[in-house]
């Protein structure tokens, strides 16, 4: 088996239709598998796939068990050489999965790797390509001084502006939208965390992948679409609380231990602080108004404040 796809689904019918569409669509001359693990949608997501692609796996859960914990389940079962991570609100273009896998064939150090992966609008998902959150990071981030100074290797160190989006290099973090891993690496690393429910798992795993030795890698020879932040404006608290509680897991987890006590306080209380602010000025969205760009785009924001 080549390629084994895993796509987690939340009551995204319409979108994962569409994506298992591009799916396949570009499959010619690949021996793979596909997984849809349905989080107890009630859109008629699982019925929806039976009817239109009979081949797919789906596993059907009864309760939302997160996105770590939905992966895991079909990972366990996949038999492919290569795990594909794919978003239920993506699209792939021809070459994709015969790139992805012809280029970590010829690498066999490459634990995981990510394609160029760009909005509808054309423009660069930011999270597809960067290095691991850091109070330095964020703390830039805060300041807005990654958006002052783009092209800054300092200022602009998580999300990478100052390189070359489509030049191919080694990079910390990619974004579970997209991420392919090595069999022999999850075999070694284990699976995704399923501490983090929604968020911060792709970059939990990807620091464990590298702490192992392995390389990651960021290939643009092919792209994928991926329409996030295509859900309503009003983000739910409980979206709002995981995304502040996976900032919270992954410090303590890779760098408490060798931080000082004032400056984990120091974090934490960052966290915190953000939680509030960002859950208050939550009561005053409305539906349909711009929302906070933080929320809308989670996973390029996941860095802690301190």
């Amino acid at each position: 088996m080549d390629l084994s796809i895993v796509i987690v689904s939340y009551n995204t019918k319409d979108l994962l239709i569409q994506t298992l569409d591009s799916v396949f669509r570009h499959t010619s001359g690949l021996y793979l598998e596909v997984f849809v693990v349905d989080n107890a949608s009630s859109d008629g997501s699982p019925e929806a796939v039976t009817d239109l692609y009979p081949q797919v796996k789906i596993i059907r859960n009864q309760k939302n068990e997160g996105f770590a914990a939905a992966n895991n389940q079909a990972i366990e079962q996949a038999t492919g050489r290569y795990i594909l991570l794919l978003n239920s609100d993506t699209i792939v273009q021809e070459s994709t999965f015969h790139t992805m896998i012809t280029y970590m064939d010829g690498h066999s150090k490459i634990g995981a790797a990510g394609c160029k992966v760009v909005k509808p609008d054309g423009t660069l998902d930011l999270a597809c390509r960067r290095s691991f959150p850091t109070p330095m990071n964020s703390l830039y981030q805060a300041l807005k001084l990654d958006k002052l100074f783009p092209q800054s290797p300092r200022f602009a160190s998580y999300n990478l502006t100052y390189l070359d989006e489509n030049e191919m290099y080694q990079v910390d973090c990619l974004v579970g939208a997209f991420m392919m891993v090595r069999r022999e690496t999850i075999d070694q690393v284990g699976m995704l965390d399923d501490q983090f429910f929604m968020y911060g798992e792709d970059i939990d795993w990807c620091y464990r992948i590298k702490q192992a030795g392995w390389q990651i890698w960021y290939y643009p020879k092919t792209s994928i679409i991926h329409y996030k932040g295509a859900s309503s404006a009003k983000k739910k608290y409980r979206m709002i609380w995981e995304f502040h509680r996976a900032m919270i897991l992954y410090y303590r987890k890779h760098h408490a231990g060798n931080s000082i006590f004032l400056v984990n306080w120091l974090v934490y209380l960052g966290i915190l602080s953000r939680y509030v602010m960002v859950a208050t000025l939550n009561l005053f969205k409305k539906r349909g108004k711009q929302h906070d760009p933080l929320l809308s785009n989670p996973s390029q924001s996941h860095t802690y404040t301190a």
